[in-house]
């Protein structure tokens, strides 16, 4: 059950919200685990770039980091779920998956209102959790891979190749690269004309069949 559920609703991600249209040039930079210390450095970057992002926030981080917070709802960003615990989904119990999947930091506010599971990991209970809470599941088809330790002209140009239009990217708040890989793909993806825009405004789609065969074979190496 467990190897079924990590196959269909992370690897395959299949029913989440994933890349939108790939037919408009759009695509959707988003960063985990802020906010935290880099984040002034991220907006900074965005902002020379004109380029809005999306960032999915955990309850912790909120709570160490509130000027960070806000600056990220200054700078018009949006703002998302990463969890109330950046724990695995498989080493909660069911109690704490719920407290886990809804907690948001725009609870009060208009939705839609979007949970990434950290590390995408999924339980047998989590989609059920989602829909009880009114999350909507976000995952992405890109990674940045900035938690490696390769320099950021490397990290940008793999990224560039495997992005498409309609790719949501997934990037970290807090590895040390990410700023300075940030402002090449930025630049990257202006020289391919592709814009940079807010998961909200890309429109990601449920994924099928089709995108969570496509998921499937890139995270098993296909």
């Amino acid at each position: 059950m467990l190897a079924l559920t990590d196959l269909l609703f992370r690897a395959a991600g299949l029913g989440a919200r994933g890349p939108g249209s790939r037919h408009a040039p759009l695509v959707a930079l988003t960063f985990d685990d802020g906010p935290g210390p880099r984040t002034p450095a991220l907006l900074a970057v965005l902002a020379v770039h004109g380029a809005p992002a999306t960032f999915f926030v955990t309850a912790p981080a909120c709570r160490a980091h509130p000027g960070e917070l806000r600056a990220l709802h200054a700078a018009g960003h949006q703002v998302e779920a990463h969890g109330r615990w950046h724990r695995h989904a498989l080493l909660l119990p069911p109690w704490q998956e719920y407290a886990q999947v809804a907690w948001h930091p725009r609870a009060g506010q208009r939705g839609p209102h979007l949970y990434r599971p950290p590390y995408g990991g999924h339980s047998p209970l989590t989609r059920l959790l989602a829909r009880r809470s009114g999350r909507q599941i976000a995952l992405w088809d890109v990674e940045s891979r900035d938690w490696t330790a390769q320099p950021a002209a490397q990290l940008a140009a793999q990224t560039l190749a495997r992005t498409r239009p309609g790719s949501v990217i997934l990037l970290h708040d807090g590895p040390q690269v990410t700023p300075e890989l940030l402002s090449a793909l930025l630049t990257g993806l202006r020289g391919r004309g592709l814009e940079p825009v807010t998961l909200n405004d890309l429109r990601p789609r449920r994924i099928g069949l089709r995108e969570g065969w496509a998921r499937l074979r890139g995270s098993y190496g296909g």
